[in-house]
């Protein structure tokens, strides 16, 4: 029957449409898949704009650039006390520049202890004692000479007004940055290095 034959070929057509994806200009209507608009209508087939996806709409990510910009600017910072050595240079997001030493800079004019990196602040409380100074540098520094140097400096520190230094350094460390130091060139054979310890006992971060 030619009605038959025609409708047998009409339908092996649109099952080869359907799965070649073959879409011809002037093909027969079809009702496919990918072909339903965002508004809920129908495109007819071959509707180049039908095989595309229609992004109206959608949100438009920002680039991963300013994606790591805004994750960096919601990290919460770390305070910390850095132990630093008068007079040099300051590191970024110092803070507060503490000197805990028994005199100030030699001829330097007191308007010009923060200007040229001596200090901000002055604390003499937690340095050592005058006495204990001339005695540690009286002989050859030995590691004999500094434990001994560093039970006197502790037990400088353990009186009253010291402690409540000690630990009120402590508590800032976790509100705000800041740094305290002292004149000497080697660190590890200056109080500053004992009182890093201190600090840390009482619970600071010390960069």
């Amino acid at each position: 029957m030619p009605n038959s034959s025609a409708a047998k070929r009409d339908r092996r057509q649109r099952l080869r449409i359907f799965v070649s994806g073959d879409v011809q200009s002037g093909s027969p209507s079809e009702d496919r898949m990918g072909e339903i608009q965002s508004d809920g209508g129908r495109r007819p087939p071959g509707d180049p704009a039908a095989l595309a996806l229609d992004t109206r709409g959608l949100k438009t990510l920002p680039p991963s650039s300013a994606l790591a910009r805004q994750s960096s600017s919601e990290i919460i910072k770390v305070m910390a006390v850095r132990i630093v050595r008068l007079g040099t240079a300051r590191h970024s997001n110092e803070g507060l520049r503490i000197g805990t030493v028994r005199r100030p800079p030699r001829g330097v004019r007191k308007a010009d202890y923060a200007r040229r990196n001596f200090y901000d602040a002055w604390l003499p409380e937690l340095s050592p004692s005058a006495p204990l100074v001339s005695w540690l540098l009286s002989e050859p520094i030995t590691a004999k000479r500094w434990t001994l140097f560093e039970r006197r400096y502790r037990k400088e520190m353990a009186q009253p007004a010291a402690q409540r230094l000690i630990a009120l350094l402590a508590a800032l460390s976790s509100q705000t940055n800041f740094s305290v130091g002292c004149y000497c060139e080697d660190e590890s054979h200056c109080h500053r290095s004992l009182l890093k310890k201190l600090l840390i006992e009482q619970g600071s971060d010390v960069a």
